[in-house]
């Protein structure tokens, strides 16, 4: 199987702030390009953080209320107030940026997404320079394989070429990502196995054996067909 890398998923035109860019700048940035955050870069491109929406949205968090308001929710920590308080690029932005390499799976990237918390990842090359962005939209992008090169690479890769089985002898079925395997396998062993690989490939959504059948069962003594 070939996982799709970030490389082949990422928006490659990504619009960058250099450090001193002025806050209403990046607001309007944000604005002209309808994009949620950009990289600051340093100058030779190298990602030195990130500013968002977020990020802006505490300048706003941080005005003074009117007298006599009573604010209908908590006022700002001291560090985000600290921050509110920037002007340019390096003072608001998120450091460091949580980053990517062009070569890992969609996979490793939408872990790395779920453990820190972000929407997007920043993709760099071996030295640090801005290469590309990734977004939860790009990964989800791999869902939007055709049904036939998903029954393709199944049949072609794990089937035949993992496992050693005859294709001729098994059907690989796929509707809007959903797979369904019907046939008969040497083993009933090689199922969950098979479950298991079949559920790996980019652009599964899920993966039904109903139909099935093995013609030894080699998980308990005595054996026979199902």
């Amino acid at each position: 199987m070939r996982h799709r890398k970030i490389g082949e998923l990422m928006t490659r035109e990504v619009v960058s702030v250099g450090g001193d860019a002025p806050f209403k700048e990046i607001v309007r940035i944000l604005s002209q390009h309808r994009v949620t955050a950009v990289p600051v870069v340093d100058g030779e491109n190298r990602v030195i953080g990130v500013v968002s929406e977020g990020d802006l949205l505490r300048k706003a968090a941080d005005q003074a209320a009117a007298p006599g308001d009573v604010p209908a929710v908590p006022g700002l920590e001291a560090w985000e107030r600290a921050k509110a308080g920037g002007t340019r690029a390096e003072e608001l932005m998120s450091a460091p940026p949580v980053c990517a390499r062009p070569d890992w799976t969609a996979v490793e990237a939408a872990r790395l997404m779920e453990v820190q918390g972000v929407k997007r990842l920043v993709v760099v090359d071996e030295a640090d320079r801005l290469v590309g962005i990734a977004s939860r939209r790009d990964l989800l992008g791999i869902f939007l394989r055709e049904d036939e090169d998903i029954s393709r690479e199944i049949t072609e890769d794990i089937l035949t070429g993992t496992l050693g089985l005859d294709p001729a002898g098994l059907s690989v079925e796929v509707r809007d990502g959903r797979v369904e395997l019907s046939g008969e396998v040497p083993y009933r062993g090689m199922i969950p196995a098979m479950e298991r690989m079949c559920a790996m490939v980019d652009g599964v959504v899920s993966v039904s054996r109903t139909r099935l059948r093995y013609e030894k069962d080699d998980t308990r003594s005595g054996g026979g067909r199902s």
